[in-house]
């Protein structure tokens, strides 16, 4: 497996096809088909088990790091039930492999736990968070001689379930996921209500629970340009300098600050010290020795039941935060049309960052990948509308089933 998925994720030319459900349990397969349109990758509308939704994805990176899907139907391995939808945002760092292992193997592992228990429950999520995790360490460690790159990648990972009018929310890193509640339906009045916990040091109880856990590390996390980063130094030649001052990314004394987040999946030389030596490339590698990992997998969760007044949920990677507010997004969407809302709220997000760099739309249009990650991150946006006590049915009475899952690449 470890061979086949390695495969996979490294193989420019391996794309995903947009995968259909298997029909277990008597549901129809419904289109999970996504366009690809230059940068841009989208569906436009779907119906999942409790509503409907919508999916839109743009690359600024040189190669895309971002990956996304939405499973929904049949949540248990080899069984018809329970049923529910899941959603996985997966923001990859350092290079795409992380994240497009999270999105290859998180819902396999995730179904095969739920298959071992009688009901859902937060401690699932956990294990096939952390299951995956060790998947990939283990990728590492078996291809450590030939590909020593694969311990420098990582990946955010946001995801969420609904389940039987229960909603579990389960994040490492800093992509967030956003509830939108109706307090006043007169009026039409929508409130934004945040429900991820985020793990970005520019949180004083992130910086707290790093400092807490590394007594010993003064840097353990550093305030340079009034910008919070986590320990994790690149040691840079002349031409990585030249290569980051031309992407605008943040240089202090020749080396480059990597992280602001304090969980992921990957980054594993910042979690094992033996991936912190030769043959990883010398500007990776940690100047001073630790014991304990920099930085950790384990998620944070939340579980609630979800209630008439809960109308939609935004889950989308930082790309999306770093330039609309919570309540933006949520009134882009109250004032919009559901179809295409994933790719209105990632082009509003667009639209301001041009507006940053005193750019036109348009204008921006014309910058390609790569050099457009000095205007802003690949960006992942996937909106869920809800209707959790009527779950959609196909024509054949039975629940819908649908899987489907961003490319690779474009």
């Amino acid at each position: 497996m470890v061979k086949g998925t390695l495969k996979k994720i490294v193989c420019p030319c391996w794309k995903p096809s947009f995968v259909e459900g298997d029909g277990e349990g008597g549901g129809e397969k419904a289109d999970s088909g996504g366009h690809v349109d230059e940068l841009w990758w989208y569906k436009d509308s779907g119906k999942h088990v409790n509503g409907e939704f919508s999916i839109a994805m743009i690359q600024a990176n040189l190669v895309l790091e971002d990956q996304c899907e939405l499973e929904s139907g049949s949540l248990k391995l080899g069984e018809n039930g329970p049923f529910g939808t899941f959603v996985g945002i997966y923001d990859g760092h350092a290079g795409p492999e992380a994240a497009r292992f999270i999105n290859d193997r998180l819902f396999d592992n995730f179904k095969k736990y739920t298959a071992e228990s009688e009901e859902m429950s937060a401690d699932i999520i956990r294990n096939a968070l952390l299951a995956t995790e060790e998947e990939f360490l283990t990728l590492v460690e078996s291809e450590w001689l030939s590909a020593p790159k694969m311990a420098s990648v990582g990946s955010c990972c946001l995801t969420g379930i609904i389940c039987n009018g229960v909603l579990y929310i389960a994040n490492a890193g800093d992509s967030r996921a956003v509830l939108v509640k109706e307090e006043d339906k007169s009026i039409n009045a929508l409130r934004a209500v945040r429900i991820s916990e985020e793990h970005n040091a520019s949180f004083e109880s992130v910086r707290q629970e790093l400092r807490s856990l590394h007594p010993n590390d003064p840097e353990i996390v550093v305030l340079k340009h009034n910008v919070w980063r986590v320990r994790g130094f690149f040691k840079l030649s002349s031409l990585d300098l030249l290569q980051f001052y031309t992407f605008g990314i943040m240089i202090c004394k020749q080396n480059f600050i990597i992280l602001q987040i304090s969980r992921s999946i990957g980054d594993a030389y910042l979690k094992k010290a033996e991936f912190n030596k030769p043959p990883l490339l010398p500007k990776f590698r940690q100047s001073v020795s630790f014991s304990e990992p920099i930085l950790k997998a384990e998620p944070a969760i939340l579980v609630q039941r979800l209630t008439a007044e809960d109308q939609f949920l935004i889950f989308a990677s930082d790309g999306l935060w770093e330039h609309l507010s919570d309540q933006e997004a949520v009134d882009i969407v109250k004032s919009s049309p559901r179809d295409g809302i994933a790719r209105e709220l990632v082009k509003a997000a667009v639209v301001e960052a041009a507006k940053k760099q005193e750019m036109s739309y348009s204008d921006l249009e014309k910058v390609g990948s790569g050099l457009r990650r000095r205007i802003h991150d690949d960006i992942t946006v996937i909106v869920l509308f809800l209707n959790c006590h009527s779950p959609t049915q196909t024509s054949f009475g039975g629940p819908m089933m649908l899987s489907v899952k961003s490319p690779f690449s474009f």
